[in-house]
């Protein structure tokens, strides 16, 4: 495994942003050129009750009386029916890794840092900056990424890019711990997220598996997104005297990068 270092750039960046409750996270100050992680800054949002899941998808908008001045409002809301037993099995994981490896383990942290890293590492990904993702991805990963990458046409590779303001929903997969031969402890967590993106897609693509689309505005002014998905899984090493830092050892974005 490839942990995350404490050098400037991504890799100090991803470290705060999976960084233990109480430590300071401020956001690097270098410009968006010099080091792409600087243009997101660390999103906070209001604590509130959490969907169970995907499993309906909708939009809608506000201000559609006559008095309504000014664009309409366009609201998307992702709801999802999940299992109660796959619920209580991944809480019964969060136990575990703060009874037994940290704890200070936070879900809530662990999902706005995952969050974070998504939006970052599909970005770098859709320009093509793989050189930037060393220590934040497994190089066996890069290895397999680089590849891919290089076969995928422009509008496919733009669908990669997920910014942060457009992740509509983000739940957590399977989780695992693990300990190998040497008797070091690991902890990996896939985690699922569903983006919006504007990538001029086919409503077909590879696989004949349908996207969907979602059509904002009338005829005039109408604008098409794409509602995608995309899994990306974070291991950390919990072996005492290892590095805090969770690292990227499986990407996945189905249809477009698998």
């Amino acid at each position: 495994m490839m942990a995350l270092r404490g050098a400037a750039g991504p890799r100090r960046w991803l470290g705060r942003a999976f960084a233990a409750p109480g430590t300071a996270r401020a956001p690097p100050v270098a410009s968006a050129a010099a080091a792409p992680v600087a243009a997101w800054s660390w999103v906070r949002r209001p604590a509130g009750p959490r969907p169970l899941g995907p499993a309906a998808r909708f939009a809608s908008t506000q201000g559609r009386g006559p008095e309504a001045e000014g664009p309409r409002r366009r609201v998307v809301v992702v709801v999802r029916i999940s299992s109660p037993l796959a619920w209580l099995r991944t809480r019964c994981y969060y136990l575990l890794i703060r009874l037994y490896f940290d704890p200070e383990f936070s879900v809530e942290e662990f999902t706005r840092g995952a969050k974070q890293a998504f939006s970052v590492v599909s970005q770098l990904l859709s320009q093509r900056k793989l050189d930037l993702l060393d220590g934040l991805v497994s190089s066996e990963v890069l290895n397999v990424l680089k590849e891919k990458i290089s076969l995928l046409s422009d509008n496919h590779r733009d669908a990669l890019a997920a910014d942060i303001d457009a992740i509509m929903y983000t739940t957590e997969g399977d989780i695992r711990i693990y300990y190998n031969d040497d008797g070091r402890k690991f902890v990996s967590i896939l985690m699922r997220f569903w983006y919006l993106n504007g990538a001029n897609l086919p409503d077909e693509v590879p696989g004949e598996t349908k996207v969907f689309q979602i059509v904002f505005g009338d005829e005039s002014t109408k604008e098409k997104r794409h509602l995608l998905t995309a899994n990306y899984e974070f291991q950390r090493e919990f072996t005492e005297g290892a590095k805090p830092d969770w690292t990227i050892t499986r990407i996945e974005h189905p249809r477009l990068l698998e």
